[in-house]
């Protein structure tokens, strides 16, 4: 491991303590091989002028919650030193009245919560403390010979703290240890199946303390393992179908859809592919903090997929009941990932963003597992009831809970939208983004790309009318996502007008194909995962055409028509395994590049009005925008139109010929 010390860059940090505080605790947070995702903590003793102007020392610890790859200064909470300390001398003292009384401590009440291991780096009588969760260490500490190995690497330069809970127990034991310690030789201390601390009165040193350790860890481990390899994996690729399956199922128990991914990176494929890989994966995490991302181990996938979840759930709900007490209440018994042996590996998530934090922590979960099972034979973890005890611990609860309860109605949801590079697609796929959705766009426009990058969506290039491209992009949707719920179906063009007898039958040909036929061929490939889909549900991109043609538009509007009959007959097919199908007929949306302001001028001028009153000319007086379509699309694909299929919702602000 590497140092990222970097002189030019910490002149720029110079300015106070705290600044400094900020510096390095960024460069551990920017190496998820010693924290991940809100993991690990920091902290730096200050003396300063109180609010009476009495010299008074301040812990400025880690807010609750925050991240150290992007801490700010105001993310640290200053709490007064001598409140801590009088904390660590009780002989016991509860969550609550632990949380309060920091709180109270605080020098700004309105900053975060400060970290539960604020009593902790008091107690430690360093300027600078950092602590980790780094992987080597945990590699060391995880196996069966835990102790004797930080013996080997570390001698008496580091204090060994058995494993206790995080929180005011754990600030008793480091300080009993501390007391009975020569703290000058110490260079470290190390939490058994928890992490590791350093100190320094040096913002400089103690990180680069932290770097030596975990180097010495990892060369030992690197030692350990020598020419030791694991089998080289011999697995198989899941079928699609079977993906969307786990996905759905896993998001009914989670009461709530879900995004999954597949894994059959080498480094997944050679964990599934070990021999002992169901009781490996199921002793438990890398460190504790992890279980209330993760929960306590994945689903492990046999050869009935249902009867696989069945048991998760069955062996969640047991575990829940051996060491639960009368007051609580059970999470949801849905897993987070899953080992799919001979296979690779699944995550879940509500969001992308959840998705990414579990992915993160399974793939140094399995690397740690991978290395430790060749440096030292096996893996050993915190036992079910330590683990139980940080699941349902209030003070982590209180971290995922931080957010609003009020979650877009179309989160965990996959859609499709395609034709969404510009115009109406678009507007739709940004709609559906903004109410949650991961949206994958499908666009013969190489602009797909960076237009889906815009609403955090992924874009992908494609002709529609290719059905092989087209099952391999929704093959590609499935290992991604893990199923498909929405479809809006857009993609078309407008051919140029001409009445029948002076038709280029090229024209008529074109719209059928794009306009009917590749909205028929995408939803033969897609239904088979709506099936599977949360809510399923179909909107097509029809058009007042339909409804009221006019002359010399007959390729266009035959084909609109054509689509609006295939829609009904969807909705019939359809019903009965619960996924809807309706059509949106728009009109006069003229934000699209399809008129510029020139070809708008012209139409205007042709019926003698200006640009506005053309913009406006239906029964309301009111301009059509993609926006508006765009969220009437994403309203009909939630549970507000659960019960209407087979529709057909005209969005044109009143014309008296469809009327």
């Amino acid at each position: 491991m590497k140092s990222l010390w970097n002189d030019k860059d910490a002149k720029r940090f110079n300015k106070n303590l705290l600044a400094k505080r900020v510096y390095t605790s960024r460069l551990l947070g920017q190496n998820p091989d010693l924290v991940l995702h809100g993991g690990g903590n920091t902290s730096v003793k200050i003396k300063k002028k109180d609010f009476f102007g009495k010299l008074t020392e301040y812990l400025y610890v880690k807010g609750s919650g925050c991240d150290l790859v992007s801490i700010e200064e105001n993310d640290f909470s200053g709490c007064r030193m001598i409140d801590l300390l009088k904390l660590s001398e009780f002989e016991s003292l509860s969550d609550t009245e632990m949380v309060n009384q920091c709180r109270s401590s605080m020098i700004d009440p309105n900053s975060s919560n400060p970290s539960i291991e604020a009593i902790v780096h008091a107690v430690i009588p360093h300027r600078f403390v950092d602590h980790t969760h780094a992987d080597a260490i945990l590699s060391l500490t995880n196996a069966p010979n835990g102790r004797q190995n930080i013996n080997e690497v570390f001698g008496d330069r580091v204090i060994t703290i058995p494993y206790v809970m995080p929180g005011f127990d754990l600030a008793r034991e480091v300080k009993k240890h501390i007391m009975r310690s020569d703290i000058a030789k110490l260079e470290g201390m190390i939490l058994m199946n928890h992490g590791i601390f350093t100190f320094h009165d040096d913002a400089k040193k103690s990180y680069e303390l932290m770097i030596k350790l975990v180097s010495q860890a990892e060369r030992y481990i690197k030692k350990s393992i020598g020419t030791k390899k694991l089998p080289k994996p011999i697995s198989s690729k899941p079928n699609p179908s079977e993906l969307s399956l786990i996905r759905k199922q896993v998001s009914e128990w989670r009461g709530a859809a879900v995004v999954s991914r597949f894994d059959n990176s080498t480094e997944a494929r050679e964990f599934a592919c070990l021999k002992n890989v169901k009781p490996l994966a199921t002793k438990g995490p890398l460190t504790p903090d992890h279980v209330i991302r993760t929960k306590r181990i994945p689903l492990i996938i046999g050869s009935n997929i249902e009867n696989s979840l069945d048991k998760y759930v069955a062996d969640y709900t047991k575990y829940f009941n051996t060491h639960s007490s009368a007051d609580m209440t059970m999470l949801d018994p849905a897993p987070r990932w899953a080992v799919w042996p001979g296979k690779g590996i699944l995550t879940f998530g509500t969001d992308l963003n959840e998705l990414k934090v579990i992915e993160d922590i399974v793939a140094h979960t399995i690397k740690t597992i991978k290395q430790t099972q060749l440096a030292f034979g096996s893996w050993k973890a915190l036992s079910a009831k330590e683990l139980f005890a940080i699941e349902y611990w209030e003070l982590e609860q209180a971290k995922l809970n931080k957010g609003s309860n009020n979650k877009p109605c179309h989160q965990g949801k996959v859609a499709i939208v395609t034709g969404s590079a510009a115009g109406i697609g678009f507007a739709c796929a940004e709609a559906l983004a903004n109410d949650g959705a991961t949206v994958v766009g499908l666009d013969l426009s190489p602009e797909i790309i960076t237009q889906m990058n815009k609403i955090n969506g992924e874009g992908i290039i494609i002709n529609l009318t290719d059905e092989k491209k087209v099952e391999s992009a929704i093959n590609h949707i499935i290992n991604s996502y893990g199923g498909i719920d929405i479809v809006v179906s857009n993609a078309g063009i407008f051919t140029a007008g001409a009445y029948i007898d002076e038709m280029d039958q090229n024209n008529w040909q074109k719209s059928m194909s794009v306009n009917l036929t590749s909205h028929q061929l995408f939803l033969k490939n897609v239904i088979p995962y709506l099936k599977n889909g949360i809510s399923g549900s179909i909107v097509l991109v029809g058009s007042r055409n339909v409804m009221a043609p006019g002359a010399g538009a007959a390729s266009y509007s035959c084909a609109k028509a054509g689509l609006t009959q295939l829609c009904r007959v969807a909705a019939l097919e359809l019903a009965p395994h619960g996924v809807r199908c309706n059509i949106i007929h728009p009109d006069a949306v003229f934000d699209t590049k399809l008129w510029t302001p020139e070809a708008l001028a012209r139409s205007a001028e042709r019926y003698g009005l200006t640009i506005d009153e053309y913009k406006t000319r239906n029964l309301m007086k009111t301009e059509i925008k993609s926006a508006d379509v765009g969220k009437m699309v994403s309203l009909m694909n939630s549970d507000v139109f659960s019960k209407t299929t087979g529709s057909q919702i005209s969005l044109d602000g009143g014309n008296d010929r469809v009327i």
